[in-house]
């Protein structure tokens, strides 16, 4: 597979403390990669450079082998990578379907249309993407009395809306139950697996991670320790150091 994002050396430092120091690495097309590590490793703050929140002390960026290191939020998102994040943001006083009919009008440069026949604009299309979801039956339910987990699946309909090709997941399935979790995961692999979108997360659930990435990353006080298929990973000395001061990490994995 070729790769959608390179990452070269990238470096980020607060006078004097060092949040990610010299992280190199890639993610192919149709890629569901993890990148893990303990609070503090430096996750979000990667994060925030590859899409723009923060600029890089060090270190390049490319998507689909242009450079963006530095560019606008705005301006990655319009070529192609989108995001969600750990806390959902969501218009509590709109419905399910006029939340992703505000993200297409926004795609389709049409953010400033309002007025009384607003609500009519790409209606259609917002269904299309309820449906990815499984989220069709709640369009017209207000986002306010929804369950978290249906918020964390509108939060995915809403980044889908841009058709992105490279998804940034910051913790998706943060505050959710088990359960709701697992499916959430299901559903992005699904999409993955369908859509070629590539996808690359954050998370602390290692079940969720073993069961669904293709590659996990491993990141510890901003270094990457490792990055490899999940027996490698789990097998690694450094990371079984980091997680469980030299147990074993988890059993047998399982692949969805």
């Amino acid at each position: 597979m070729s790769e959608i994002l390179r990452v070269e050396n990238l470096k980020k430092s607060y006078d004097g403390f060092v949040a990610v120091n010299g992280v190199s690495f890639s993610v192919a097309k149709g890629e569901l990669k993890a990148l893990i590590g303990p609070n503090g490793a430096g996750k979000s703050t990667c994060f925030n450079m590859l899409m723009g929140q923060l600029k890089p002390t060090e270190g390049e960026v490319f998507f689909e082998g242009e450079r963006i290191t530095g560019h606008k939020p705005r301006d990655i998102w319009r070529r192609g990578v989108g995001r969600t994040f750990q806390i959902t943001g969501t218009y509590q006083s709109m419905t399910v379907i006029e939340n992703v009919q505000m993200a297409l009008m926004s795609h389709h440069c049409r953010i400033f249309s309002f007025g009384a026949r607003a609500w009519k604009l790409y209606r259609e299309e917002a269904f299309e993407f309820l449906e990815t979801v499984a989220m069709q039956d709640q369009a017209d339910r207000p986002c306010s009395i929804l369950a978290y987990g249906d918020l964390k699946r509108l939060e995915l309909a809403i980044a889908l809306c841009h058709r992105p090709r490279l998804l940034l997941m910051d913790e998706p399935t943060a505050g959710m139950a088990p359960s709701a979790r697992v499916a959430l995961m299901q559903l992005v692999a699904d999409i993955v697996r369908d859509q070629g979108v590539s996808v690359l997360f954050t998370e602390h659930d290692m079940d969720v991670v073993f069961a669904h990435s293709h590659h996990i990353m491993v990141l510890n006080r901003g270094e990457l320790i490792a990055d490899g298929d999940a027996t490698a990973v789990r097998n690694n000395p450094q990371v079984q150091e980091v997680y469980l001061g030299g147990g074993t990490l988890f059993m047998e994995e399982t692949h969805a």
